[in-house]
């Protein structure tokens, strides 16, 4: 049981372990949200979708109001990037959201 866990540990060191020579484990690669285009508007944080308030063909201006995110018990605004209409929605409420990642899409 012992050398088990002095295993396990190990592996979780960045070096590994000096004393038995234990390799550490490989980094799982990261993974990235998908690249946001020109008329994206991207998440802020990571969160939960909660609604949608513009729909697609809504015209919007800089600045308004366009999905809600909920992170923590707390809700955060995501306001439009630009002027335009929007185009495409890339989420739905309810979708758990990555920082970065692209919510919508104004033209």
């Amino acid at each position: 049981m012992t050398v088990r866990l002095h295993l396990l540990w190990s592996r979780r060191l960045p070096s590994g372990c000096r004393r038995c020579g234990a390799a550490p484990a490989p980094a799982a690669a990261a993974k990235s949200p998908a690249a946001a285009g020109a008329g994206d508007v991207t998440s802020p944080l990571a969160g939960k979708v909660v609604s949608i308030d513009a729909p697609v063909g809504t015209a919007v201006k800089a600045g308004d109001k366009v999905i809600t995110l909920e992170a923590m018990k707390m809700n955060t605004v995501v306001s439009a990037s630009s002027d335009g209409t929007v185009k495409a929605i890339l989420v739905n409420p309810g979708d758990s959201v990555e920082e970065g990642q692209p919510l919508l899409t104004i033209g």
